[in-house]
């Protein structure tokens, strides 16, 4: 485990191609300064693009009661409004380079995943929860709203009526709510969270990375447009394989009755 001159994030290579990232402000329910954001930027930033042998990534936190209380009110007390735009906006970069990976990102929500918390898990590309986790969006308790991709990756995740309803009432929901509308993609045990987690993790890792990148790249621009559009970018991102060695090695393995071995060429 390293901290790599970051301040409040620990993060991991435990295997080949698998990054886990955690928050660890484990004194503070993991509340989110501005240092911390800062970290997420400088991990997450250049992943759009220099990924390097990295297949998967795992966001998670330290401590067994929160992945992330939100945003840290005790460092925003007394902000001037010219500091608290400042500081949002390293907020929105942290969390548009979370969206922006080119590779899966995997929320493990540990705990208590309020305000920016919440905003950063649907950041991800999944969800898993430990059956005691906590949801909540209560910005509009606090006189502000979610700024950090909530207002848009919930409706796509639990529908409009729904995500309205979570954001407007600013209400907490359990983590057998998140799962039934569709926000939550597993609910585990705490001992089971990331045994789960690490284990989709690998199964991903183990599939051909260009197909798992293109995948996400079709998904998430198709989603934003019409069909036609859709279908069309669905068609650029599969002919990226077509000349890949991974494509042959795919065949080749299942023809061998073997597993393949995948280099990401």
């Amino acid at each position: 485990m390293s901290s790599d001159g970051l301040a409040h994030l620990l993060v991991e290579r435990p295997e080949p191609g698998l990054m886990v990232v955690r928050f660890n402000r484990p004194e503070v329910h993991n509340a989110l300064n501005t240092a911390t954001s800062e970290d997420l930027l400088k991990v997450f930033g250049k992943l759009a693009f220099t990924r390097g042998d990295l297949r998967c990534v795992i966001l998670t936190a330290s401590g067994e009661k929160a992945f992330s209380a939100g945003g840290d009110l005790k460092e925003r007390q007394g902000m001037t409004d010219d500091a608290w735009r400042a500081q949002h906006a390293i907020i929105e970069e942290a969390a548009y380079s979370i969206i922006n990976c080119s590779v899966p990102v995997i929320a493990a929500v540990n705990g208590v995943a309020f305000g920016g918390g919440c905003e950063l898990a649907l950041c991800c590309d999944f969800i898993y929860a430990a059956r005691h986790a906590r949801f909540a969006l209560p910005e509009v308790t606090r006189g502000i709203m979610p700024g950090a991709g909530a207002t848009q990756n919930l409706p796509r995740a639990v529908g409009v009526r729904r995500a309205k309803q979570i954001i407007m009432s600013g209400l907490p929901f359990t983590a057998e709510q998140a799962y039934e509308w569709g926000m939550v993609n597993e609910i585990c045990d705490a001992a089971e969270l990331m045994p789960q987690v690490l284990s989709l993790a690998r199964t991903i890792c183990d599939n051909a990375p260009i197909s798992v990148r293109q995948i996400k790249k079709a998904i998430n621009v198709s989603t934003q447009t019409d069909l036609t559009t859709g279908l069309a970018f669905e068609v650029q991102c599969y002919e990226r394989m077509i000349s890949t060695e991974d494509r042959h090695e795919g065949v080749l393995a299942f023809n061998e009755k073997r597993k393949p071995q995948f280099k990401g060429r």
